[in-house]
């Protein structure tokens, strides 16, 4: 009888804390979960294996180089930088990702921080709590400028599958949407323009592309002084789109007026990360793909990819 395929997933915590089941991929092999992995363990927890699951933990040349029973990686994300593709494909391991699992979660944490910065809810709830409230003379106050988002201009910089369900979503908001793509598209509602005219049309810039070396620090101090002084940036994207230093000094020179972050260049950030102090930075800890429905669909498509893989038709290969 034929001994079922050893399956390791080498950082499982951020995905499945415990609220979850990983019943899916206990039907196809025998599973060994590991919260997470420190580099100096990789290779002992993934010498058995023939099918590897990882998040984070990168599977580098010198790692595959040691791991002769390797079938198959499977990653349980949309980005995939943490493995070697070309060292994969020459030793015929497909590589799996799970594309578009949480995009309708991602554009909705747009649209929180983007209200939130619009609304500033949370500093006028700490300002109740403290009493500001019950000692005023009136029946209303406000500490920061209230916004409304209706006619205001939103700017998409990456027109994927998230830039359009955000674009969807500001709509009924009643914002006129427009974006940047390397592949513009024809599309009602949103008009493609040069990314010059984003940053300097834009009431909110949010991004939406993958890092690449061209737009690693797109946000840096030349384009933040394109923006107007009103204007918000929000980014869910990749943090290293974003120059941490000049986004901080532009907030603090009032250069634009918010910022809205769920990721940041270095994760988790150093103490010292600039943006940490930065005024009227709103800042979430990398969260916006992380609703239990996302986290569910994420468990089961990449369990999907491996069920695909096993019967000889795999799917979303990246290599």
């Amino acid at each position: 009888m034929e001994q079922p395929p050893k399956i390791v997933i080498l950082d499982g915590h951020t995905v499945n804390p415990g609220d979850l089941s990983w019943a899916p991929f206990e039907q196809l092999g025998d599973l060994t979960v590991y919260p997470r992995t420190a580099a100096a363990d990789t290779y002992e927890r993934s010498r058995e294996a023939e099918i590897i699951i990882t998040s984070k933990v990168v599977l580098d040349r010198a790692m595959l180089d040691r791991l002769p029973r390797l079938r198959y990686i499977g990653v349980i994300a949309t980005g995939y930088n943490v493995v070697d593709l070309a060292a994969a494909r020459e030793r015929d391991i497909p590589v799996t990702n799970v594309p578009d699992y949480c995009t309708e979660s991602v554009a909705q944490l747009v649209m929180a921080h983007l209200l939130e910065l619009a609304r500033r809810i949370g500093a006028h709830n700490r300002s109740v709590r403290n009493g500001d409230w019950s000692r005023a003379k009136d029946f209303c106050y406000w500490i920061h400028p209230q916004v409304e988002l209706t006619g205001k201009t939103l700017g998409l910089i990456g027109y994927g599958h998230i830039g359009g369900e955000v674009a969807r979503l500001a709509r009924a908001f009643g914002m006129r949407i427009i974006a940047f793509d390397i592949y513009p598209k024809d599309e009602d509602g949103v008009d493609f323009v040069s990314l010059e005219r984003v940053f300097t049309d834009s009431d909110v810039v949010s991004l939406h592309c993958p890092l690449t070396d061209e737009n690693r620090g797109l946000i840096n101090t030349v384009n933040l002084r394109k923006m107007k002084p009103t204007a918000f940036l929000i980014n869910t994207s990749r943090g290293p789109l974003v120059n941490d230093r000049d986004l901080a000094a532009a907030l603090a020179e009032g250069v634009i007026a918010g910022a809205g972050l769920d990721v940041l260049s270095t994760e988790p950030p150093p103490e010292d990360n600039p943006l940490l102090d930065a005024p009227n930075c709103h800042i979430t800890p990398h969260v916006a793909w992380a609703s239990e429905e996302a986290r569910l669909r994420l468990i089961r498509l990449t369990a999907e990819n491996v069920e695909s893989f096993l019967k000889g038709k795999p799917i979303n290969v990246v290599n």
